[in-house]
């Protein structure tokens, strides 16, 4: 269903048209009087206006000396570029304050959290110049439901198409992709993801990566901590909502000595490259060198995400108790 009201869903196609300089002389007024006083529409009609002259600018360019398909090719990656500047967004309340999320025509790129309102001026967007912003409706409407009800744990995997043009370089991007890997339930350290991307030596730079992460919750960085089991950073000083996500997840958390972090005693362990899961005092660990692990909150969760049992410590049958 679309968040559009009446007046706006009727004016739709006068807008585009005028727009494009197609409407006729009444159809121009009334879009004229109605984006004056209708916010979100208006943001469309500039869109589809900046959408207009680009392709006009381009249909005016002198043809590039050389091959009619280097031309082709030339025009095509411009068309593409002006495409993937287009993001339409909307601002939804949730559980842990109001939401933006963003979406282009491959997927979504922004979800973030406002701390200061719940206009867009709160948002990062309205201070990058390289977007084009429009309101979105129904689709974007589909995706808020998603995510309630995976923050109220009806659901254990968002499966949305991804977009990560808002990642700030290519390291940030793979980060992203290693840390979207993460299992449901499980926690890994920051030197996991390190490692994981090939560049062991990166801790701090992966902290940095998933600082800036343009897709909290669905890029699930919350589940990134550090070696000591601290819950560090998470979308600037906010960790009480890393933990209320892990919570969430089953995660054990408890604070010792002022810092806020997970409870590894109390959690399974699977070893780097390993394919069975171990309680905490698995004596196979014992000619292990050390190595940063990922723990699960749960059995269920471990073997959910593929991991069988081991057939030495049998968590199958001498589970944690907590």
């Amino acid at each position: 269903m679309s968040d559009k009201s009446a007046v706006c869903l009727q004016i739709e196609d006068d807008l585009l048209a005028a727009a494009m300089g197609e409407a006729g002389a009444g159809a121009a007024r009334r879009v004229e009087q109605h984006v004056a006083a209708c916010a979100p529409c208006r943001r469309e009609f500039q869109g589809y206006r900046a959408v207009d002259s680009a392709v006009t600018a381009l249909r005016e360019e002198p043809v590039p000396s050389g091959h009619l398909a280097q031309a082709r090719q030339h025009l095509e990656t411009r068309l593409l570029d002006l495409r993937q500047r287009l993001l339409t967004y909307r601002i939804f309340p949730s559980p842990l304050g109001h939401i933006l999320i963003a979406r282009s025509e491959l997927g979504i790129s922004l979800v973030e959290y406002l701390e200061r309102g719940t206009s867009l001026r709160a948002s990062r967007l309205s201070h990058d110049p390289g977007v084009e912003l429009i309101e979105g409706g129904g689709e974007l409407e589909a995706i808020h439901r998603e995510l309630l009800e995976y923050l109220d744990g009806r659901r254990k995997r968002l499966e949305w198409p991804l977009d990560l043009r808002l990642a700030r370089s290519d390291f940030h991007r793979t980060v992203l992709q290693a840390t979207a890997a993460v299992p449901y339930g499980a926690v890994v350290p920051y030197a996991g993801i390190a490692q994981e991307v090939g560049k062991p030596a990166a801790t701090r730079a992966v902290a940095q990566a998933l600082r800036w992460n343009p897709l909290p919750i669905v890029i699930p960085c919350h589940r990134v901590i550090g070696t000591s089991g601290a819950l560090t950073g998470y979308a600037g000083r906010r960790v009480g909502l890393k933990q209320k996500l892990l919570s969430l997840e089953g995660v054990p958390t408890a604070k010792r000595a002022g810092v806020l972090g997970i409870t590894p005693q109390a959690m399974y362990i699977l070893y780097p490259g390993d394919q069975e899961y171990c309680i905490p005092t698995c004596p196979s660990f014992s000619g292990h060198r050390p190595a940063p692990l990922t723990r699960f909150s749960s059995r269920e969760n471990a073997e959910a995400a593929g991991f069988a049992p081991c057939t030495t410590c049998r968590p199958d049958l001498h589970p944690i108790s907590r």
